[in-house]
């Protein structure tokens, strides 16, 4: 199958990527009409049987409540995409959002900026799909869960689960233009002049614990994490904490209205790319001079190249992953402290790397790269690793 890919354009784009539940909409979709049309229990019974089935079966609580789903409706309901639909189509969004793509999109056209705008959501694609603004176009791309259809349109097997650890995966296709799922060259390395959504032109927007690895994989590397809460309720509590631990840059009401502090906020990060785009061109043109002129060891290329790998260190979501890219960063030497300090950060936080540090080549490229640093508090972590299981 031929996939098509994004390249790069004359203008930047910005990618704004949102969670769907509690983001764009006051409540979880599937309750708001699905439950209550299939099960006899109230709403947080639904959810306190289905995350309990999940933990007795050591299972992916996306797949639990996907099952609960279909399970429930047997005998019931005739479940299929067009109901699914039916049910997307109800679910209430925030105020202002029915409007808010296609302003937000406009306001970056008269900027020279592209506005893109992508949904990665643990929520059911196919509900997502029903509702208003996705059927108007308002996305770019849905990543969320989803099913997979017999002939007769019904759902017999999950299609796709997304959870809070894998939704970083998404970030990275949106950054090369490698939309499609099975599109494996979201692995390849693009050089600089070659990435069409660089990381500083992304903005995340969510609302809690399940966004935080978006939230800061973005923040990481310049781009701009946005918390929002319910205006109703006014409850702070997410955005607070969220904020206090680094992982969001701003946090505001969920209110998509123009005028409200949230458009203020997202038109001046569209304004602000316009400028840093501008920026970024000139330095690119005196980057290319200098390389010309280059006698260093590195080039541009082969430090991006480097830049990529930690990247894609960050990202993985797979030990077999882990170990291809552990190969090709022990073929470098002469690690900058930067990247050190990333790369051990990387050990301490992606539990992908962190439950293989004993593994023979991790533990021996960690070992290397510690040895050429004075000692820190992430480095003497590391080695407490290695004598734990000596």
């Amino acid at each position: 199958m031929t996939t098509v890919r994004k390249t790069k354009e004359a203008h930047p784009v910005l990618a704004i990527c949102y969670d769907f539940d509690k983001t764009l909409s006051p409540d979880d979709m599937q309750a708001q009409g699905y439950i209550q049309s299939v099960y006899d229990g109230d709403i947080p019974s639904f959810w306190k049987e289905s995350n309990a089935m999940a933990e007795a079966n050591e299972m992916d609580t996306n797949l639990a409540y996907m099952y609960k789903m279909v399970n429930e409706a047997r005998g019931r309901i005739v479940l299929t995409k067009k109901s699914l639909h039916e049910y997307g189509g109800k679910v209430e969004l925030f105020p202002g959002v029915e409007e808010w793509f296609e302003r937000i999109r406009t306001y970056g056209a008269e900027r020279n900026v592209i506005v893109e705008q992508y949904i990665i959501s643990s929520g059911l694609k196919e509900m997502i799909e029903g509702t208003s603004v996705a059927k108007a176009g308002a996305f770019e791309k849905i990543y969320a869960s989803s099913f997979m259809f017999d002939e007769k349109d019904v759902p017999i097997w999950p299609a796709q689960a997304v959870n809070y650890t894998n939704k970083t995966q998404f970030l990275f296709r949106i950054e090369k233009g490698v939309l499609d799922v099975n599109d494996s060259g979201v692995n390849d390395y693009f050089p600089p002049e070659k990435i069409r959504v660089p990381f500083r032109n992304m903005v995340y927007i969510g609302d809690s614990d399940t966004d935080i690895p978006c939230m800061k994989l973005v923040n990481s590397y310049g781009g701009h994490s946005i918390g929002v809460y319910n205006n109703d309720t006014l409850d702070k509590t997410k955005v607070y904490k969220m904020f206090h631990d680094r992982r969001i840059k701003y946090f505001a009401p969920a209110d998509y209205t123009e005028g409200s502090k949230l458009d203020k906020l997202v038109k001046s990060i569209i304004d602000r790319t316009a400028a840093n785009e501008a920026l970024e061109e000139y330095s690119l043109e005196c980057g290319k001079e200098q390389e010309r002129n280059d006698t260093s060891k590195f080039s541009g290329e082969e430090n991006r190249k480097r830049l990529d790998l930690i990247l894609s260190l960050n990202g993985s979501s797979n030990f077999a992953t882990t170990h291809t890219i552990i190969r090709e960063l022990r073929l470098i030497e002469n690690w900058t402290d930067n990247e050190i300090d990333m790369l051990l950060e990387i050990a301490l936080e992606n539990s992908q790397v962190r439950y293989i540090l004993n593994d023979t080549d991790i533990k021996t490229f960690y070992k290397s790269i510690i040895e050429q640093i004075e000692p820190t508090d992430n480095s003497r972590q590391i080695e407490s690793y290695f004598e734990e299981t000596v």
